[in-house]
């Protein structure tokens, strides 16, 4: 926690991901709902049109289709971390379920915090940061603005 009372952390990319190659960090999906209830309408809509096509669209990632006797229906995401989420889609529509697989495929499964700084380096530099002075030769003297009559002659 920081002095801010919320948690935070610095930037930092999950197992260098992206280097080489880049590696869904979704292993799994399951999708809870009830073959009666109306809550599951939307989730029985879903899996009639658009489970198949997320699933060719996302080959990285098993989707589980589970029918239950639950009043609640339920997607779960499982990650490569070990971090488990579970979003309730109760009375959404299909679209918004191919949405909310969508949001869940692209993330990391590291929980929501404010970042510290935008950059991050796990070997920072003891001589600070580069600008385009850094190597500048002392014989030249130090940056002035130009004069009215050096102007004319440039």
């Amino acid at each position: 926690m920081s002095s801010r009372g919320t948690p935070s952390r610095f930037l930092a990319s999950v197992l260098r991901n992206g280097l080489g190659r880049y590696v869904p960090q979704l292993k799994r999906i399951s999708i809870v709902f009830s073959r009666k209830a109306q809550s599951s309408l939307g989730v029985r809509d879903f899996i009639e049109e658009g489970v198949v096509d997320y699933a060719k669209n996302n080959p990285g990632t098993v989707v589980y289709v589970s029918p239950q006797t639950i009043r609640i229906p339920k997607v779960v995401a499982e990650y490569l971390n070990g971090n488990v989420r579970e979003e309730f889609v109760t009375s959404k529509t299909s679209p918004q379920i191919s949405e909310l697989l969508t949001k869940l495929a692209n993330q990391s499964g590291l929980e929501i915090m404010r970042l510290r700084k935008p950059f991050h380096t796990d070997n920072p530099s003891i001589q600070g940061q580069w600008h385009p002075f850094t190597n500048r030769p002392p014989a030249i003297g130090p940056l002035r603005p130009l004069r009215p009559q050096e102007q004319d002659s440039v």
